[in-house]
């Protein structure tokens, strides 16, 4: 308890004032009432807010909509349905080539190539879609091989292959076999001569740009076939645009 002393200007007088703590039980009374006011207010904006929303119609943002790794005419569009087929040819003025090496350019090139694949997954991103490719071609070759003089055929075999297109970085694409093989039969100085070459599987990569699938310098061995075939063989290609052709229009697909 603290004193304190006032004198009286007019008498000369003193007179002592005693100020009083307030107890611990007050001081939690005035607490309980603040907190107590402070929850009325919250409670009266938040039905504040809740009729205005209910006067103007207005509701809590739904959640996003799941989207699959595989969609038509957009990126986040219309679900490629399983059982679908997607094909593309080479991109326009491109050609797929197979080379003797990684950096040359001895081997065979090819104006146009397509690919035709039915889809068997395509579940919610992220993830990976896969298909299954039924039917992959290559026409109008030539060949600069030393000591041969034209293309008879290049043929894809042993399809179908297991397909996959992932929605991770690179947008990943692995196409396998067991065996992939890609026979090439020549016209040579000294007659036809047939190359047989294998893989277990190819990767490349899907682009939203231009709807693309790309494979770069994939290598294949040779397994058969005269000193005369190159060995290894390198594939590339570029397919695009890839489109649903099961869907009316045949739109691009999109890879989320």
């Amino acid at each position: 308890m603290r004193s304190f002393t006032s004198r009286s200007a007019t008498s000369g007088s003193t007179t002592s004032l005693t100020a009083t703590p307030r107890s611990a039980a007050s001081r939690s009374a005035v607490s309980r009432s603040a907190l107590s006011r402070s929850a009325s207010v919250a409670t009266a904006v938040t039905a504040a807010v809740t009729a205005a929303l209910l006067a103007t119609g207005a509701s809590a943002p739904a959640p996003a909509a799941a989207v699959p790794v595989l969609t038509h005419g957009s990126a986040g569009g219309s679900a490629v349905a399983v059982g679908d087929v997607v094909s593309a040819s080479l991109v326009t003025g491109t050609k797929a080539t197979f080379f003797s090496s990684a950096t040359g350019t001895t081997g065979v090139s090819c104006s146009t190539s397509f690919f035709s694949a039915t889809v068997t997954s395509n579940p919610t991103a992220p993830g990976t879609a896969t298909g299954s490719v039924t039917s992959h071609t290559l026409g109008n070759c030539t060949s600069n091989v030393s000591g041969t003089t034209s293309v008879q055929s290049i043929t894809i075999e042993n399809l179908p292959y297991s397909m996959s297109v992932g929605d991770s970085a690179g947008n990943p694409v692995v196409i396998s076999g067991s065996p992939m093989q890609i026979t090439a039969r020549l016209n040579s100085w000294i007659g036809p001569i047939t190359c047989v070459y294998r893989a277990t599987s190819m990767s490349g990569n899907a682009d939203n740009q231009g709807n693309t699938i790309s494979f770069s310098n994939q290598q294949f061995t040779r397994s058969s076939g005269p000193s005369s075939c190159f060995s290894p063989g390198y594939f590339s290609a570029t397919y695009g645009p890839v489109r649903d052709m099961s869907q009316s229009g045949n739109p691009a697909v999109f890879v989320n």
